[in-house]
């Protein structure tokens, strides 16, 4: 096991009924060091993280995907990371993958890796609606074509950040809601950083967190804002604080 400290950080939000099945599929190896930071749940999600031994922190109140994220990479950092892997606590993704995830960041040849369906093959076959199916392939191409760079996902929920990448860009500036996953990539092509795909799988049953089809629709939106933004940041029509380094 490389020396690196790696982080694994749960953002979670009613994840009582799927917590310790994600903590059974995580490799023994990177158990040490676990955060789950509870937004506002409803049901016992940090009671339970907390007896299965997880550093946890509770927001009194709901801040939203985004602010949930922000909470996990601030308290990693903190502590000492040098590599945070993010991943949902409602067991959608197999995260028996994280030894995949995080190798190309310790061997030096990327500053973030993304889990893609994509790459995974038949995400129709696991369980994803053709309507979000559709919707990925299309927001993914219009990020290609305004980042310039290629990625065949940019909606995975499971990723590793190197410590460089989370210190490098302005993540606190982003959005509360789910265009955070959006932004923080935008802003690591912004300032460079190198990126990697894994293939991954995803699971999609009723406990599993998922967006709703109207949701979908004005995160796609949001999604374009982003692109736009950082269209007129790179080309020098606008300056957005967001998109500069730290």
């Amino acid at each position: 096991m490389n020396a690196k400290k790696i982080f694994i950080v749960l953002p979670a939000y009613n994840a009582a009924k799927t917590l310790m099945r994600t903590l059974d599929e995580i490799p023994q190896e990177f158990k040490k060091n676990i955060i789950l930071v509870d937004d506002a749940s409803k049901d016992e999600t940090a009671e339970l993280a907390r007896k299965a031994g997880l550093t946890v922190f509770v927001h009194p109140r709901n801040r939203g995907y985004g602010g949930n994220q922000k909470t996990c990479y601030t308290e990693a950092l903190s502590a000492g990371a040098d590599l945070v892997v993010m991943l949902h606590p409602d067991h959608q993704y197999d995260a028996s993958v994280i030894p995949h995830m995080v190798q190309p960041i310790l061997e030096g040849g990327a500053d973030a890796v993304f889990g893609s369906r994509m790459l995974g093959g038949r995400p129709l076959e696991g369980g994803m609606p053709w309507w979000k199916f559709n919707a990925n392939v299309l927001l993914t191409a219009a990020a290609n074509i305004i980042f310039r760079r290629y990625l065949t996902e940019i909606h995975s929920g499971f990723r590793a950040y190197s410590r460089r990448y989370l210190e490098t860009v302005r993540f606190m500036e982003n959005s509360d809601d789910f265009i955070f996953d959006t932004e923080i990539i935008a802003q690591g092509m912004m300032n460079k950083l190198t990126f990697q795909e894994v293939p991954i799988v995803t699971r999609y049953f009723p406990e599993a967190s998922s967006i709703n089809l109207q949701r979908s629709i004005v995160y796609g939106f949001g999604i374009l804002a982003v692109l736009f933004k950082y269209w007129l940041h790179h080309n020098g029509l606008a300056r957005f604080k967001q998109f500069e380094p730290k």
